[in-house]
This record gives structure tokens, C-alpha cells and sequence, in this order.
């Protein structure tokens, strides 16, 4: 049983989440085979507050 879990920041639509995890469970089926039934995918959303790149916050690069 495939499990796969994607880490984003928060601000997506729920259209580009549901998207995101047809193309996954897609590519995940197609390329090892593995019956759909079997693959779980979900999303964990960070704060831009709560993630940090090369010591500056999410948050305060998009200003």
C-alpha cells in the first residue's frame, strides 16, 4: 500500500489540492502498478510563519 504525503504551504485553492492529488495517485498507479484502491495520499499545509528557508521565514519572503 502505497503512502505518500505532500508538505505545502498553506494557501492553495481546494480545486489545485484536489488536482495535485489525482496526478499523484495517478502517477503513482501508473508508474509501480499499484492498484488504486491501494494508494493514499494526503496533504499537510504549513503557516508561511511555521516554515523557514536558508534562515528566513515563508512569511516574510513573499513581502
Amino acid at each position: 500500500m502505497p503512502l505518500i504525503e505532500i508538505h505545502l504551504l498553506e494557501g492553495r485553492s481546494d480545486e489545485q489540492k484536489k488536482v495535485l492529488l489525482t496526478a499523484v495517485t495517478k502517477a503513482v498507479h501508473d508508474s509501480i502498478g499499484a492498484p488504486l484502491e491501494t494508494i493514499r495520499v494526503w496533504i499537510q499545509e504549513m503557516p508561511p510563519k511555521a516554515f523557514m528557508v536558508a534562515g528566513v521565514l515563508a512569511a516574510d519572503r513573499k513581502q
